[in-house]
């Protein structure tokens, strides 16, 4: 996002570590406590769940079925069904359609599906401007989507989470699951990004 939305997010971390501080002093909340919660979304928990699901149903079609007509059972499929990732639904992006995922209330996410929320998904800035012009939102991100192909915005809530299938890029078609989920990235499952093949050394170089 355009750096003029920079400022309300950082009034937000300043008020998040004075709560945190305040918690911490009256001797409510343990910080090992919360290193330990970072870290496990972060490192253990992350968006690499997501990318499993993804890699899997880009090489099982018949999970593909289940995942996109019950996205709950689906992933429970997998046991990575956890914290705001109890009730899901995912959306396929296809040549016609791009989805795009917000939470317009507050900052509802998947985390056990996805780790932790980028700092931008929850500023105002993109809550509200992600349903008013998200192919606009789209650009800022450096995805163009042609005027031929649909955007749907999709809100979560408290109650429902939602997760994006991006699309299969060309060329991985001797691919490993394992391999396809190392290429899958947290925004591509968001919506604000597309799966791309890594550079080869040459492409990078030139």
């Amino acid at each position: 996002m355009s750096s003029h939305n920079q400022q309300p997010d950082a009034d937000i971390a300043l008020r998040v570590k004075a709560i945190e501080s305040l918690l911490i002093e009256k001797g409510i909340i343990d910080p090992a406590a919360i290193d330990t919660i970072i870290d496990a979304y972060e490192h253990r928990i992350g968006p690499h769940n997501g990318a499993r699901i993804v890699a899997k149903a880009w090489v099982d079609s018949e999970f593909k079925q289940r995942l996109l007509a019950d996205g709950t059972s689906a992933i429970a499929e997998m046991n990575l069904t956890g914290f705001s990732s109890e009730h899901m639904v995912v959306v396929e992006n296809t040549p016609e359609v791009h989805n795009l995922i917000v939470c317009t209330l507050c900052s509802c996410y998947p985390w056990a599906i996805l780790g932790l929320p980028p700092t931008w998904y929850k500023s105002f800035a993109y809550r509200s401007r992600a349903v008013i012009d998200p192919r606009g939102v789209l650009r800022e991100f450096g995805l163009e989507i042609p005027e031929e192909v649909a955007v749907r915005v999709w809100d979560s809530n408290a109650d429902l989470r939602y997760l994006v299938l991006p699309e299969r890029p060309v060329g991985t078609e001797t691919m490993t699951e394992s391999e396809l989920a190392s290429l899958v990235t947290r925004n591509a499952m968001i919506g604000t990004a597309k799966v791309q093949l890594p550079s080869s050394p040459h492409e990078q170089a030139a």
